[in-house]
């Protein structure tokens, strides 16, 4: 069964202005699914998965075009970087909107040549799993979150959702194949899952000696999920060096697997911490990294908090991203010990944003965003995004919102 994507009008306008598309994300995430479903039956597809169409798109790119010519859909496009260039060369002779449709499931050498070939004539879009949107098949037209009075009010309103509700979704993670589709049994996918990217992405990526050692790093890297980085400690752990581990890094955050929530900084906020928080893109990776075996176990952890609130960044930033859309996310800390878990910057106006696993609410949950009024521009309204089953006002300008609504 085909679930609705929230980009699927973005591509569509997107194919209308640019030759090339891009669409990257993480392995199993259905990129490929969505641009098929949106193919005309005019529109060629071929995969550099298959190693004939690999070998002729890096032996000889012009045939390959020859061969797969425009309107065509280019799977895993990493896989013959030389071909961006005659790719560039035939847009440039024909400037014909629409032409190309490319995915790509890693950043790192691929945008490189990206962006020395087709710079100008592609858009880049982001595809992680299912938004709790597209799961639940509601209002994927609604415009990225924001805590503000107008966004609030088109929240999923109809949607409730329990504690042990949510952290089954947060157990169980928002790959397509495991939400909607074929794989039942969700250790045995996500096995396969770690060491298929281990094996392909990895591989590629960099020369990793030990998969045992990477795969070490993987699994400290869930457990410190919602974290502030700390490189060294991290590497100490897994027994690398700092640069290595500084390596390795940047692999899971090309791949998509990671996103690093860099500080709010500004000329005046010199006493900030500087270390960026770490985020898994999908929690139930980092559950089953970080070997818990139910939802229940997860819940009554040690790591309850630290999931709730990558899950509730994840959600956050898909609703910007699969609306193609690239939202200002920061996190704030100074070293006084005040911290807000994400700072949402709009049109210069800073929205914070805290997360709590209670459904009691409390208005000293929001006693922290009194740290912003020493930071230069305009403070808007904020949440404290919580178990609660309506949304709670906190004080004039801030409100305990349900997770389920993002």
């Amino acid at each position: 069964m085909y679930y609705q994507r929230q980009l699927e009008d973005r591509l569509i306008a997107a194919s209308a202005q640019f030759p090339a598309l891009l669409l990257i994300g993480p392995r199993q995430t259905g990129k490929t699914t969505l641009l098929q479903h949106l193919c005309g039956r005019d529109r060629r597809y071929v995969s550099l998965d298959h190693p004939a169409s690999r070998e002729l798109a890096s032996g000889d790119p012009g045939l390959f075009l020859q061969r797969y010519p425009p309107p065509v859909l280019i799977d895993e496009i990493q896989y013959a970087p030389g071909l961006l260039p005659r790719i560039k060369m035939h847009i440039d002779a024909e400037r014909k909107t629409g032409a190309f449709w490319l995915t790509g499931s890693q950043q790192f050498h691929m945008m490189k040549g990206v962006t020395e070939s087709l710079a100008g004539r592609v858009a880049v879009i982001n595809l992680l799993g299912f938004s709790a949107r597209e799961r639940d098949r509601l209002r994927l037209d609604a415009p990225p979150f924001l805590p503000t009075e107008n966004r609030l009010a088109q929240g999923r309103r109809d949607v409730r959702l329990s504690e042990s509700e949510i952290y089954e979704r947060i157990w169980v993670g928002s790959l397509p194949a495991l939400v909607a589709g074929p794989a039942h049994d969700r250790n045995l996918f996500l096995s396969s899952y770690v060491q298929t990217y281990l094996q392909r992405d990895v591989r590629d990526l960099a020369q990793v000696g030990s998969q045992e050692s990477f795969l070490r790093f993987l699994r400290a890297c869930a457990a410190r999920t919602g974290q502030l980085l700390n490189l060294s400690d991290l590497a100490r752990d897994v027994d690398v060096s700092v640069m290595t581990a500084k390596t390795w890094l940047s692999i899971l955050v090309a791949s998509l697997q990671v996103f690093l929530l860099q500080p709010y900084h500004s000329n005046v906020t010199k006493r900030l911490v500087k270390r960026p928080k770490l985020y898994f893109l999908d929690t139930g990776l980092a559950a089953y990294l970080t070997e818990w075996s139910t939802p229940q176990t997860l819940a009554a952890g040690a790591m309850a908090g630290p999931m709730l609130e990558t899950y509730v960044f994840a959600e956050i930033l898909k609703s910007w991203w699969h609306r193609m859309e690239r939202p200002l996310l920061y996190y704030y800390r100074d070293r006084d010990g005040r911290e807000i878990d994400l700072l949402l910057v709009q049109d210069r106006v800073i929205h914070p944003v805290e997360v709590k696993r209670s459904a009691s609410p409390r208005a000293e949950w929001v006693r922290p965003f009194a740290a912003l009024g020493r930071l230069p521009g305009q403070i808007g309204p904020g949440a404290v995004m919580c178990l609660v089953p309506e949304i709670v006002p906190l004080d004039a300008g801030n409100s305990a919102v349900p997770v389920s609504w993002i």
